[in-house]
């Protein structure tokens, strides 16, 4: 019996992309207007927390290399495509919550989400 190893690699598959709500993409346009220099946010994730990846969010002053970028009423979100097995089809929203205003993500491969939200399973 031959076993064959195959490494897995995020450019050879055909993702559904990111979408940012017109809250989100207000959000983004208020931290460009700000800051003139930067391009958008960038999305990622790093392992953390009790439930295994947490969301990571940076403006952008320049793209990555490997950054697919998803763009929604000319405001631009910037994703590793490292990241894209864990948040591909996910909505990008900015909330009011109390006297707190965040970006919220509704993200349809999470399978389990930690109780204070913070961190995410797929």
């Amino acid at each position: 019996m031959e076993l064959h190893s195959e490494t897995f690699n995020p450019a050879d598959f055909s993702w559904r992309g990111l979408t940012l709500t017109p809250a989100a993409a207000a959000h983004i346009h208020e931290l460009v207007a700000q800051k003139p220099e930067l391009l958008g946010v960038r999305l990622g994730v790093k392992q953390t927390g009790c439930a295994g990846f947490g969301y990571v969010l940076d403006t952008v002053t320049e793209p990555g290399k490997d950054d697919l970028v998803f763009e929604t009423d000319g405001a631009k979100l910037y994703v590793a495509l490292q990241a894209m097995p864990f948040i591909d089809g996910t909505e990008v929203d900015y909330v009011r919550e109390g006297l707190n205003q965040l970006f919220k993500f509704h993200n349809p491969k999470a399978q389990n989400e930690c109780g204070c939200g913070e961190s995410f399973g797929v």
